[in-house]
């Protein structure tokens, strides 16, 4: 029998799964298709790090939505594992945001943000924290930032939808949109023509081929980041450390996370020595004692970059059942869950339960003529 879903999803990731996940608990029939498996690009790729957000004092669109997102994590990740019996590795374990330098100051964005910190000088920060390099002058210590396991996360995802009756196709490359009009009839694929009453494009760093097929240049770009996994043996739970663009991100089990880079180099998905050692050099900067710590692997991902670093999220102009989410850049896991339930209000209908208009693909492009 042909499948003809309400709704067909292009991209298998955490912004497509996710939004499958709430779509089927909506009662709707889904199906995701996926070039390769399931989850295993940028998604899979990245640290997990989730920083506390609150909407009676986001201001703008992303802040709203990183906000939203962050309301609905405890929620989501408690119903995935009691659906699936797969632990996401939801964790409330803090976080310091570091500053090496005696004359950097710290910034002032969690006053107006609500968010709970504590200023640590240097003395009270070494005395808390002993194993952190002299290097380090002060910090700011967030009780209330969290991580996910990205893996498990998705793991769990993928399993909730396919309970709740989601048809997943992986090995499923999508090559073209098939357009009558002001709509999309289906999109050809290796595994034939598949068609739905809706679509979702939910593709990350390949979207922009498949959108500007159909006139539309977004300027989403696939952007590396490499990042290296250290094992110390040492168990227990310990905070964050986010220094500028990079972090450490300790796992429960004695692992550590290093990244990561932000590098133009195309659809390139190798790891270099230069950017590797970097990490490393990075991490035994800010803890002298992971100089002996034993590097377990590393990997590299593709984050879908945008022009001005916020996502797409809505309807492409002009067609009746075609929507976008995708351009999330490094905040791909963090604003799933935000993402999903406001795509999920969309395709339906619905009130957003934030304004998107900050989101829109035509804020600041126009149609390829």
């Amino acid at each position: 029998m042909t499948e003809h879903p309400d709704v067909l999803i292009l991209g298998g990731g955490v912004i497509g799964l996710s939004t499958a996940w709430f779509l089927a608990e909506a009662g709707v029939r889904v199906t995701i298709v996926d070039k390769g498996d399931f989850g295993r690009q940028a998604s899979w790729a990245g640290a997990g790090i989730l920083s506390p957000a609150y909407l009676e004092h986001a201001h703008t669109g992303l802040d709203q939505l990183r906000a939203l997102s962050w309301k609905l994590f405890p929620s989501l990740s408690q119903k995935l594992r009691e659906q699936t019996g797969i632990d996401n590795g939801y964790l409330v374990c803090g976080g310091l945001e570091l500053f090496l330098r005696a004359e950097e100051r710290p910034s002032e964005e969690w006053h107006g943000e609500g968010v709970a910190f504590e200023e640590l000088n240097s003395d009270d920060l070494h005395r808390r924290y002993p194993e952190l390099a002299p290097a380090v002058h002060r910090a700011h210590y967030l009780p209330d930032m969290a991580q996910v396991r990205n893996p498990r996360h998705l793991k769990a995802l993928q399993a909730a939808c396919a309970a709740r009756g989601v048809s997943l196709r992986s090995g499923c490359p999508v090559h073209q949109f098939v357009r009558k009009g002001d709509r999309i009839e289906g999109v050809d694929t290796d595994q034939g023509r598949l068609t739905a009453g809706c679509y979702l494009l939910a593709t990350g760093a390949w979207s922009e081929a498949l959108l500007e097929s159909l006139g539309w240049r977004l300027g989403i770009r696939p952007v590396r980041g490499q990042i290296a996994l250290l094992n110390t043996d040492a168990t227990g739970i310990r905070p964050l450390l986010l220094c500028g663009k990079r972090y450490l991100t300790p796992r429960g089990d004695g692992r550590i996370l290093v990244g990561s880079t932000e590098e133009d180099v195309g659809f390139d998905t190798r790891t270099t020595a230069a950017a590797i050692a970097e990490l490393l050099q990075f991490a035994v900067a800010l803890v002298p004692n992971l100089a002996g710590a034993a590097v377990e692997r590393c990997w590299a991902g593709l984050r879908p970059g945008s022009p001005d670093g916020k996502p797409f999220l809505g309807a492409v102009p002009g067609l009746d059942n075609l929507f976008v989410a995708a351009g999330h850049f490094r905040a791909g896991l963090q604003l799933s869950p935000g993402t999903a339930l406001v795509m999920k209000q969309l395709l339906l209908g619905e009130q957003p339960a934030i304004p998107l208009d900050d989101f829109r693909l035509d804020r600041w492009t126009k149609p390829r003529e």
